[in-house]
């Protein structure tokens, strides 16, 4: 039924946890996996009117930012990989990660997106939301969460 599946990971356990459940499901379905992060944005270091910090600190807030997210892709595509599915990864920058992994689901041509859900509930949920409803209720691709 699904062939292409979008995977969002922050490198949590929870989310490894979902990771190595979506990649079992989509070796059961016959289907490639999509592995994505959501980046932040560089930050910006402004004071007034003028830049505080030099331009080579801001290159390098970039690449760590670059190589905590490789890092994390590692991670879940080693996942993928000993299962024997089929993975790509991307990789998107901004700052609300839900329409980032709609912006990916869309443009790698998923079918499905495989999430986790935190569990929060009551005030936590209200006041925190949750990236994963927000999904749930801006997608038009059908979102399977994993509890």
């Amino acid at each position: 039924m699904f062939k292409h599946i979008l995977v969002p990971t922050d490198g949590s356990d929870l989310s490894l946890a979902t990771v190595a459940r979506a990649v079992s499901f989509a070796k059961e379905a016959g289907a490639r996996v999509t592995l994505f992060y959501a980046e932040a944005p560089t930050p910006s270091f402004y004071a007034g009117v003028g830049a505080v910090a030099a331009p080579h600190v801001l290159q390098e807030a970039r690449e760590r930012l670059d190589g905590a997210a490789q890092h994390i892709l590692d991670a879940a595509q080693q996942l993928a990989q000993d299962a024997g599915v089929s993975c790509e990864r991307v990789v998107l920058e901004g700052h609300k990660p839900y329409v980032l992994i709609i912006q990916a689901a869309e443009q790698q041509g998923c079918d499905l997106i495989f999430m986790a859900s935190h569990g929060r509930r009551g005030m936590d949920a209200l006041l925190l939301g949750s990236e994963t409803n927000k999904v749930l209720t801006h997608s038009k691709i059908p979102v399977l969460v994993y509890r």
